[in-house]
């Protein structure tokens, strides 16, 4: 067991001596492995702050083309299919609903953020600062996908009946159930809408931390500016 923990301190120390030897190389950088550490965790929160946050309001996703859910594959010969009898009104509201579901539900999704970026620690810090530009989206994504959809799901499932979408969407797959010639379907709307949801939550955050990469603009602090100028270096 000690030599277990002896190899885990000595891992640890070489990680954080790699990044601080990498910082070391870069001309006045001045910053040490905590500062860059919290200077990724700013970059993370703005994330959530900038673009997350504009997904939970009316219209968040619906009239947002980086998030707004469509009907899912196995639905589209639905919508095509109460389009030509007319019926198109139907459809669209069934998106429509779809979208108030998740933006009923995303603002479930800025406490389990902020814990997983609590959680940063200066190994993931260095794989973030050198690595591609959706490295921070993607451990945002591994460190929380589960929790968010374990959190996501149920709220979804009843922000269905508070928005009136089951009735809507019950209204919609009876009409087309019962049109002729027409193969009967029951798909399981919770799920499809909860991941479509979290793929829209990651597409968000990505935005935000591309626009910080690239976009000297975006690097609103001088924390901000000090990290990122690392990257730009590397």
């Amino acid at each position: 067991m000690k030599r277990i923990l002896l190899f885990l301190f000595v891992l640890q120390l070489s990680s954080c001596a790699e990044l601080q030897q990498y910082v070391d190389t870069v001309p006045n950088a001045a910053l040490s492995n905590v500062q860059i550490g919290n200077g990724l965790k700013e970059a993370l929160q703005n994330g959530i702050t900038n673009q997350v946050s504009l997904l939970a309001v009316t219209d968040g996703f619906y009239k947002n083309d980086l998030a707004k859910i469509l009907m899912p594959t196995e639905l589209q010969k639905v919508e095509k299919t109460l389009r030509k009898f007319g019926l198109g009104s139907i459809a669209d509201e069934g998106v429509k609903m779809l979208n108030r579901a998740a933006e009923d539900a995303v603002s479930e999704a800025t406490p389990i953020f902020v814990n997983a970026i609590k959680g940063l620690s200066l190994n993931d810090a260095k794989n973030i600062l050198l690595g591609n530009n959706n490295a921070a989206t993607t451990y945002l994504k591994n460190t929380t996908n589960q929790a968010l959809y374990a959190k996501f799901e149920p709220v979804i499932k009843n922000s269905f009946k508070k928005v009136g979408a089951d009735k809507i969407w019950s209204n919609l797959i009876t009409k087309y159930n019962a049109l002729p010639l027409t193969q009967n379907v029951n798909p399981d709307l919770t799920n499809y809408v909860t991941g479509e949801a979290l793929k829209s939550v990651y597409t968000m955050v990505g935005k935000e931390e591309l626009n910080i990469r690239t976009k000297l603009s975006s690097r609103t602090s001088d924390l901000l500016k000090k990290v990122f100028a690392l990257q730009d270096n590397k």
